[in-house]
């Protein structure tokens, strides 16, 4: 029965933190979910969590839940900000949604550290820097 279950691997579609400047100005970090496909994928369900050890002391964020609905081709829809202290834990990202009548998932995981400038590329679909996990 397992043969029977198809195993749809997940293509074109990646999340991203980049730094953007809110509307005072300020610094902040976001997680956005592109899709890079040329259909749009529907029934986006991002589930988003960090944890790990920081300062010695084991972290366990909340689990926040997104809907997103509908992502249209070659677009990018923001998912939430993310703290800066939180780079020091792995940060999860869950997605879930449906394309060509097939439900996908994949899991993207920013390793401790790994969201820093050293690790930044520029992401055209955003027009700014910053870490891609495709």
């Amino acid at each position: 029965m397992l043969k029977d279950i198809p195993q749809l691997i997940v293509e074109d579609v990646a999340v991203a933190i980049v730094k953007e400047k809110n509307k005072e100005g300020e610094e902040i970090w976001n997680a956005y979910l592109l899709n890079l496909k040329d259909s749009e994928i529907t029934a986006v369900l991002v589930t988003s969590n960090g944890y790990g050890t920081l300062k010695g002391e084991e972290v366990k964020t909340s689990v926040l839940r997104h809907f997103l609905d509908t992502v249209p081709p070659h677009s990018a829809l923001k998912i939430e900000p993310i703290m800066e202290n939180l780079f020091g834990v792995t940060n999860q990202f869950w997605v879930s949604f449906v394309f060509d009548k097939q439900m996908y998932d994949k899991k993207y995981i920013f390793l401790p550290e790994t969201i820093c400038p050293e690790n930044f590329i520029h992401i055209p679909l955003l027009n700014s820097d910053g870490v891609l996990i495709l």
